[in-house]
């Protein structure tokens, strides 16, 4: 059955609008799958360099494999082809300035690898496209980030899904690629080992001609290890057998892949004793479980210390997938200072307005969470539209001025 994607409108306005289109995301996201789904209302055609056949033709005369075809034409995994077809399309889209020419996917963050020097800056717009949320696996429209920016009244609105603590760490190590939701539990450890070891042996020796694999899935776990939690790169290089710059280098592809993020440090000189580090997350929750080897059953522990990390890496998740079409535009940080006070989640809009996070994994909410979220809107004042405390319980509860406590699954409530 084909999941309709929350992404699906503004991937459309992008390429009705921009000359370029990139979709970018991890492998088996779904990227190519939401593409094809839109061929009826965008046009085009779909060439994908996964065949040998196109590929050589696009490394043989890049210039004429753009020209022909319909368009928008798709070009599916365009990384393979480098940096000839990208500038092949730079300089016809140089030369016919109108939108929906042409839409890359890829499996990578190709734009950035160092064998590709062309950026498209001004010419392409970007659509990002992230493993199936919770709305989009249960058929929800999904209004959390925009209702936190209009404040507590419409956010109490939310009817959060009623939610046993079993099912939250079910979803959690479950994860959200479409692949693993179409798999019986018992296979998915398999389809997760299998993933990482095609991610990195196929995308990054293919691009960075790096071939000690074992040594990218050692980091790979080390980071899951560390998802939630500050990048400590001395740490990082303490428990890795690798040489620092390898460490440094090889996180830089493990990003390039989408399979690592880096969630920076909000200031707007609240404190001058701002901690400036950022946060490091993986992909996906289900990912990090397995890397860490961790199921629903061992979670159930309350003194694992991987639980807290990977609840917060599944709400990061979906704020973020959220993100990438909610009607406010927004980013998001994480804030911490050096006196200990610390506020899991920031999202600033871009006129300004703030709201703020905290995950809990308790049933029980209490005063003290609320600490950091009520010390920011003093310091704040009117921009702080609302802070909320996301935690294992089942009732939306208000706890002061702009401050709430909601289930975790207020993130997909109706």
């Amino acid at each position: 059955m084909l999941v309709s994607r929350s992404i699906e409108n503004r991937y459309r306005e992008t390429v009705a609008g921009r000359r370029v289109t990139v979709v970018a995301g991890p492998r088996q996201a779904g990227k190519t799958t939401l593409v094809r789904s839109q061929l009826p209302l965008t046009g085009g055609v779909i060439r994908n360099l996964d065949e040998q056949g196109l590929l050589a033709a696009a490394l043989a005369d890049p210039a004429g494999f753009v020209a022909m075809g319909e368009r928008p034409l798709v070009i599916d995994e365009v990384q393979r082809a480098g940096e000839p077809l990208v500038r092949a399309i730079k300089v016809a889209v140089d030369e016919d300035r109108s939108p929906g020419q042409f839409v890359l996917t890829g499996s990578s963050n190709f734009l950035t690898v160092p064998t590709i020097s062309e950026s498209l800056a001004g010419r392409a717009g970007f659509v990002e496209v992230w493993p199936f949320t919770q709305g989009e696996l249960a058929g929800v429209s999904e209004r959390f980030v925009d209702l936190l920016f209009a404040g507590p009244a419409s956010l109490a609105r939310l009817r959060p899904v009623a939610l046993e603590r079993q099912d939250l760490l079910q979803r959690i190590c479950a994860g959200g690629y479409p692949e693993v939701h179409r798999l019986p539990v018992r296979q998915r450890s398999g389809w997760f080992r299998d993933y990482v070891r095609a991610t990195i042996e196929r995308d990054i020796v293919e691009m960075s001609g790096i071939r000690k694999v074992a040594e990218l899935r050692e980091l790979l776990r080390l980071i899951a290890a560390r998802s939630g939690g500050e990048l400590v790169m001395e740490g990082l290089i303490r428990d890795s057998t690798l040489e620092r710059q390898a460490v440094y280098d090889h996180r830089s592809w493990l990003e390039t892949i989408h399979l690592v993020s880096r969630l920076p440090a909000w200031s707007r000189n609240l404190t001058a004793r701002v901690k400036r580090r950022p946060k490091v997350f993986l992909a996906d929750s289900g990912l990090a479980a397995w890397l860490v080897g961790r199921t629903p059953a061992a979670l159930e522990d309350p003194a694992d210390p991987a639980t807290g990390r990977l609840v917060e890496t599944f709400v990061f998740g979906e704020l973020r997938r959220q993100l990438t079409w909610s009607q406010t535009e927004a980013s998001i940080f994480h804030w911490q200072n050096r006196d200990g006070a610390e506020i899991d989640f920031v999202l600033e809009a871009r006129d300004g307005r703030l709201v703020a996070l905290e995950v809990k994994t308790g049933r029980t909410p209490r005063p003290e969470w609320f600490r950091w979220l009520a010390r920011m809107r003093d310091a704040v004042g009117e921009p702080f539209s609302a802070g909320v405390v996301l935690y294992g319980g089942t009732e939306t509860l208000p706890f002061g001025e702009r401050l709430m406590a909601m289930p975790i699954s207020a993130l997909w409530g109706g």
